[in-house]
């Protein structure tokens, strides 16, 4: 094993350090330890303990984390894919194992290695002695594990990317799990998007109601009011304005939500004012609803399709009525939209993430008004902390019922995602708009019903937000 207690401290000097004196611990064959290569590549700096199957380690050996390598597969895994999904193909596979945390719900660790881990490219000559160490045989790409999605190019067999048969595929890989499965994630709202938390201590099922409140009174829906609620997923917005006596139509892309919702809209006794139907939000013919939510659909539209996008949903209100988009974006618009390996190929294939300022720009550019936004990525790390206790609760059950490797891809991607919203590299944003056109600006035309009278255009809006934050 590698030891960096002696090394040069100065941060100019301590890649350098490390590459030199872990090239003379190898000897004159240039050969290292599976130990030895991560602290190269590492610098030296593991906030947890390290095994391997050659029998090395490295990292303090009383640490509360560890990682564990088990196979020749797992250091293939993570020498031939990029990024995270090396270490992601590893895990699932059971190749790379995990320790002082819960599988449900590996936040601790993956803090720690956001925190502390942070790797650099050793020297050209030590490059080359960590090839011939690991051997040209594990650098040859070998099949992921079975969870896995295709590559984006090979799911053009599919259709292109957003066409509707390739999103109804991409819906059905992440959203028809498992009913069940997500009752246990999810809780009794079965609401799968932020919650937005009125106190810290709020239970998540308190802060999921809040949300839908919050949307509602947004949209300033009223008994009697039609509202269109697009990517609905097990209906809970439709539900919670048809208890308050508004006409709702939801639509989703997921056989198992349609059914889910259905039953829940039936047993709740709501038939006459809610339906769920399955199928795309581009086939919706109804038009005139006083309001449309989108809540958690924005990201698997795909960048290219926000105009039309914006357009469509415009062109299904009436004039003056409001559309609500809540959803998960990037903290800028420079980076390129396509989610990362780990994200695309196991949890939500071919979604899209940009910045609240391009979402913006686009809802502009057909017409929408923009009335108000506002950021709620600390709320969605609560949600997601409180989605992953939930698994840690029923993980024998979700593992009996989906599976070993997809319940562990569940607690990756939730854990990492929370890391993500604290750290600000992702962001939810709820961007509230209204379709103002020359017919709902004019307060004296004729052709406005009593309803467009009522609440008409923005320029008839309250002077100053009408909800409850």
């Amino acid at each position: 094993m590698t030891t960096f207690k002696d090394r040069a401290t100065n941060p100019a000097t301590a890649t350098d350090a490390t590459a030199t004196d872990a090239t003379e611990s190898t000897g004159a064959a240039g050969k290292y330890t599976l130990a030895e290569v991560l602290e190269l590549l590492a610098g030296g700096r593991l906030p947890l303990r390290f095994t391997a199957y050659d029998g090395s380690s490295a990292g303090p050996p009383d640490a509360p984390l560890g990682l564990n390598l088990r196979s020749a597969r797992g250091t293939t895994y993570l020498a031939t894919s990029r990024g995270d999904l090396g270490l992601a193909r590893a895990y699932i596979a059971g190749d790379l194992e995990i320790s002082g945390v819960h599988p449900g719900d590996p936040y601790p660790l993956l803090k720690a290695l956001a925190d502390s881990l942070v790797f650099t490219r050793p020297p050209a000559r030590t490059m080359v002695d960590i090839i011939r160490s690991i051997g040209i045989r594990q650098l040859r790409p070998i099949a992921p594990p079975p969870e896995e999605a295709q590559p984006r190019w090979r799911r053009v067999a599919g259709g292109f990317r957003h066409s509707k048969g390739r999103d109804a595929e991409a819906i059905h890989h992440h959203y028809d799990v498992s009913n069940t499965f997500y009752e246990w994630v999810l809780g009794p709202s079965m609401t799968y998007t932020c919650a937005c938390y009125p106190r810290a201590d709020a239970s998540l099922d308190e802060a999921q109601e809040n949300k839908y409140r919050l949307v509602f009174e947004k949209l300033r829906l009223k008994p009697g009011d039609r509202l269109l609620d697009v990517g609905c997923g097990w209906g809970g917005m439709v539900r919670y304005a048809a208890r308050r006596g508004v006409r709702s139509i939801g639509v989703t892309l997921s056989r198992e939500q349609t059914a889910w919702a259905q039953r829940a809209i039936a047993e709740e006794g709501l038939s006459d004012l809610a339906e769920v139907h399955y199928g795309d939000y581009r086939d919706i013919t109804e038009t005139g609803f006083d309001a449309v939510s989108s809540i958690g659909l924005l990201e698997h539209i795909g960048v290219r399709n926000f105009a039309s996008y914006f357009a469509f949903l415009q062109s299904r209100l009436r004039p003056g009525g409001l559309l609500l988009n809540h959803c998960i974006t990037r903290p800028e618009n420079r980076t390129k939209p396509a989610a990362g390996g780990f994200i695309d190929r196991y949890v939500f294939p071919d979604g899209e993430l940009t910045g609240s300022g391009r979402i913006i720009s686009e809802a502009q550019d057909v017409g929408l008004e923009v009335l108000h936004e506002e950021n709620l990525r600390q709320h969605y790390a609560l949600t997601l902390r409180d989605w992953c206790a939930n698994l840690v609760e029923h993980w024998d059950e979700a593992v009996a019922e989906v599976g070993l490797p997809t319940a562990k891809v569940w607690g990756l991607y939730m854990a990492g995602s929370r890391l993500g919203f604290e750290n600000n590299g992702i962001q939810l944003h709820q961007v509230l708009l209204a379709r103002s056109d020359a017919r709902s600006d004019a307060r004296s035309d004729a052709r406005s019903d009593a309803r467009s009278d009522a609440r008409g255009s923005a320029g008839e809006l309250p002077l100053r937000p009408w909800w409850t934050p």
